[in-house]
């Protein structure tokens, strides 16, 4: 018996300013697997992940959440569905905690605050108002509401940008271990992404 993929593209295409981005798009992931989505700036890319997060509609095809067209799901889809992009989401008139709390209010929690302040590296921050933060930390801020929160789809547009060595690496094992526990992920990246070769696919979108 063969399984439903959770998320399923089906001959999707965009179209943004009268140019055709990508078309006749198919692609399928299944529990405990990476998509990487590669391809030249303006090759469609972002606009596959607002596609992927609701953000914004297919000009055709459909998208499937465990064999079902997540327009029929709508909400449901979405309380799965955890998003960073290139703009971090923080609220900044928030502090820190302020900031997770936020996040958890909007969905189911999981990991505690303070416990994931600390797997990124922002342990004794919880007080400080975003303001202070460096583009590093509130990129940090920003992947720490995925280990707050329960989400079984991450989307991730750039989700290394200003982070150094050591926290791309800290953050490839969240991915992994997101993967592990059943969870899948959708990211574009311009680094070379260290993950296990049987859990990651690749899909290049052209320019």
């Amino acid at each position: 018996m063969t399984s439903i993929p959770l998320l399923e593209a089906r001959d999707l295409a965009c179209v943004r300013d009268e140019r055709v981005l990508f078309s006749e798009l198919n692609f399928s992931v299944g529990a405990g697997q990476v998509l990487l989505i590669e391809g030249p700036n303006g090759s469609g890319k972002t606009s596959l992940l607002r596609i992927l997060t609701g953000l914004r509609a297919p000009d055709d095809g459909e998208l499937l959440w465990e064999g079902v067209d997540v327009l029929q799901l709508a909400a449901q889809f979405y309380q799965d569905v955890a998003y960073v992009g290139h703009m971090n989401g923080n609220k900044e008139d928030l502090s820190v905690a302020e900031n997770l709390r936020f996040a958890q209010k909007l969905a189911v929690p999981t990991l505690g605050i303070d416990d994931s302040l600390a797997k990124v590296g922002l342990q004794g921050y919880q007080d400080t108002p975003l303001r202070y933060l460096s583009a590093g930390q509130r990129r940090r801020l920003a992947l720490a509401r995925l280990l707050c929160t329960r989400k079984r789809l991450w989307i991730l547009d750039e989700p290394f940008t200003s982070l150094d060595r050591a926290s791309i690496r800290l953050f490839e094992g969240y991915i992994e271990q997101h993967a592990q526990q059943g969870g899948i992920a959708v990211l574009t990246s311009h680094h070379d992404v260290a993950l296990p070769a049987s859990m990651l696919q690749t899909i290049e979108l052209q320019s």
